[in-house]
């Protein structure tokens, strides 16, 4: 009977233990969901944070770059102005160094090679001896397209005196007088009015008759029975004729070296504010 009893006491000890850890399951359950709502509701007020402070940020960075991007805009445009402005600087001055190329062959064939082959090169002074119309001379016109007729024009001779040596020449106008007639002073241009070329020629007469002394162009060897009145390719013709075109390759020459001297500095200003930063 005892150990009944010890059964039974047993038995009842057990279910009155499991009734009781069963009745209080339902008790902390609140507890635990409760601590569960407190810590979600806070991961979701920090990310909801986060979430804000990195929008503002954005915003930030974004207003940052486009600032940026202007600038850099600006920059490139400012660089390609720069560079457009350059090259046209640079064309310019390589037009200028050609066309002085240029304009120095055609002057080295035509006024050079002329001043070199010139024998009347010595400046002197004459004493007009004698001015008087000898003849006429023939010459042609052109009346037209293949249309070609004959004048006469008179021909005056002067002779002069040399200051220098004492010697008696024939003068001429110049090189294209003494190229066409040596005999003639001056040669016009042939017209169909012969009494206009005749007006001209005593006009010319009548002034060298009034003055005796006259500045002359000579030989310096004395070889030539001719002087000249005036020389197309004297000193003062040749420095006329290279002025322009040195001037135009001193502007082209400079010009490029401007440019090229602008670069070089604008390059060591970049590096100097590179090192700087």
């Amino acid at each position: 009977m005892t150990e009944d009893n010890a059964m039974k006491q047993d038995f009842y000890a057990r279910r009155h233990r499991g009734r009781v850890g069963w009745s209080q399951q339902p008790c902390e359950q609140p507890f635990v969901s409760s601590v569960g709502n407190r810590e979600s509701s806070q991961r979701m007020f920090l990310w909801a944070g986060t979430k804000g402070s990195q929008g503002s940020g954005g915003e930030r960075r974004t207003i940052y770059q486009k600032i940026r991007e202007y600038d850099v805009l600006d920059k490139r445009k400012t660089v390609t102005a720069l560079k457009a402005g350059e090259d046209r600087a640079i064309l310019l001055g390589l037009s200028m160094i050609i066309v002085s190329v240029m304009m120095y062959f055609v002057v080295g064939i035509t006024m050079v090679r002329s001043y070199s082959d010139s024998v009347w090169t010595e400046e002197s002074s004459c004493t007009v001896l004698n001015s008087t119309i000898v003849g006429e001379i023939n010459c042609t016109y052109s009346c037209g397209s293949e249309c070609w007729k004959s004048s006469k024009y008179p021909c005056l001779q002067v002779f002069v005196s040399l200051n220098t040596s004492g010697k008696v020449v024939r003068l001429s106008h110049n090189e294209e007088a003494q190229d066409a007639n040596p005999e003639c002073f001056y040669v016009p241009k042939c017209r169909k009015d012969h009494n206009a070329m005749h007006t001209v020629i005593m006009n010319i007469s009548e002034r060298l008759k009034t003055q005796q002394q006259v500045k002359c162009y000579m030989d310096p060897a004395e070889q030539q029975d001719s002087a000249l009145l005036t020389s197309m390719y004297g000193r003062v013709a040749m420095f006329h004729s290279l002025f322009w075109p040195t001037c135009t390759l001193v502007g082209g020459t400079i010009i490029i070296a401007m440019v090229k001297l602008t670069q070089y500095l604008s390059i060591m200003c970049e590096q100097v504010g590179r090192i700087k930063r």
